[in-house]
């Protein structure tokens, strides 16, 4: 039987919140992302906004020149968190076959809700008019027998889209996409892909596949299905977390060293709580910095016992850090903390490799301290209890709070 696969996306998700919840915002050019005059990052923008060339993840100095006389504000995470909860409450009432790509976007598999719901078109209808009527916004579905072609389909006719992509129509309507609208394709792969004649996904589905092979490999088969609308992936409704981490933008560029260490400090206690939350432990501890203005680096460490204790998490990171050997005129604007390599927790198999004599990690290398473990455990039932300003490392009080 064939599939029928639904990709929502909520439009312009954040900024339609905002507009919803003022209305003298509506028709306006809506940018998320805190302060024009700031540091920061556009997270989102209004259809408004983007008529002047303002895009997610530009710097909102930017977005000012192109846009100025643009709304900004700093994002809602909690109301935005709220909504999405309510949306994802709709999407289950057809089926329970859902895929969470984001707070604002996720596959449905409703092949099995057709005899109760109708096809697929009826049910992307109901599901955009009941998220319309229920919170007053509105979302873009692409209907397909797949997962790339539903997502395609999702993004062809925005906001407020609703494109239906079958085996004899899909060709017609992608096939004079560009090359980077396949899945897998970034800039350097289009410009290798551009140099092998091929500019559309149209171009691709012509091409000669052995012939490509010898210049890409798998990923020349990989294109090619998805060129020929081939995709045979299963909507996932459980997706394990490759990596659990934290993040800190500053509002002004930080130069000073302790102050970075104690900012590493809490997102290693957040990280670690997280893990153990999750019943799982990291092996590889990464270090994110970004300069100003906009040059970011990572700096990973492999840690041969997975953890979930932040003392364990916080030396490694810290230790990262001194490596990059900061001077005053270093000027850091977001830093953050990720463990990936995650595996459940006791699961880990116990490491035979010998320490040199002149490994000077050796402390990061021992087996877990059943202090340290024990320690954790208690701080987080009492976190648990009584909420997460029970218990607060001395070094990260400010000298303001009560």
């Amino acid at each position: 039987m064939e599939r029928t696969i639904l990709h929502l996306d909520m439009d312009a998700f954040f900024a339609s919140v905002e507009q919803r919840d003022a209305p003298e915002l509506r028709g306006k050019p809506v940018i998320i992302g805190g302060s024009a005059e700031s540091r920061g990052v556009v997270s989102t923008c209004s259809y408004e906004a983007r008529k002047y060339g303002v895009r997610s993840a530009m710097p909102t100095a930017q977005a000012k020149r192109l846009c100025p006389d643009g709304i900004f504000l700093f994002p809602d995470m909690k109301k935005y968190a709220l909504v999405s909860r309510q949306m994802f409450s709709i999407l289950e009432r057809y089926t329970p076959l859902i895929e969470k790509l984001s707070v604002d976007e996720a596959f449905l598999d409703v092949t099995g809700s057709r005899r109760l719901f109708g096809d697929g078109v009826t049910i992307a209808a109901r599901l955009k008019r009941e998220i319309r009527e229920e919170l007053g916004l509105a979302a873009s579905v692409g209907v397909a027998y797949n997962k790339f072609l539903a997502k395609l389909g999702s993004d062809l006719e925005k906001p407020d889209g609703l494109v239906v992509l079958t085996p004899d129509n899909f060709a017609a309507r992608i096939h004079h996409l560009p090359v980077t609208r396949l899945w897998g394709v970034g800039a350097k792969s289009a410009e290798q892909l551009l140099r092998l004649g091929l500019k559309t996904i149209g171009d691709v589905a012509q091409m000669d596949l052995k012939r490509m092979r010898i210049h890409l490999g798998d990923f020349a088969d990989h294109l090619y299905l998805l060129a020929r609308g081939l995709d045979e992936r299963p909507v996932e409704t459980e997706r394990e977390a490759k990596s659990v981490g934290h993040e800190t933008t500053f509002a002004e560029d930080v130069r000073d060293v302790p102050f970075l260490e104690a900012t590493l400090l809490g997102q290693a206690e957040k990280v670690a709580r997280r893990l153990r939350r999750a019943g799982v432990e990291g092996r590889t501890v990464t270090l994110k910095l970004r300069y100003a203005p906009f040059r970011t680096i990572t700096r990973s460490h492999t840690l041969p016992v997975p953890t979930s204790l932040e003392i364990v998490i916080y030396d490694t990171v810290k230790s990262l850090l001194a490596k990059c050997a900061l001077t005053t005129g270093d000027a850091i604007r977001l830093i953050g903390v990720s463990v990936s390599g995650l595996v459940k927790e006791g699961e880990a198999v116990e490491h035979t490799q010998q320490l040199s004599l002149f490994e000077t990690s050796a402390p990061l290398a021992a087996a877990p301290d059943p202090k340290q473990q024990e320690l954790s455990r208690t701080m987080d039932k009492l976190r648990d209890k009584f909420g997460e300003k029970i218990l607060t490392r001395a070094r990260l009080i400010n000298r303001n709070d009560e």
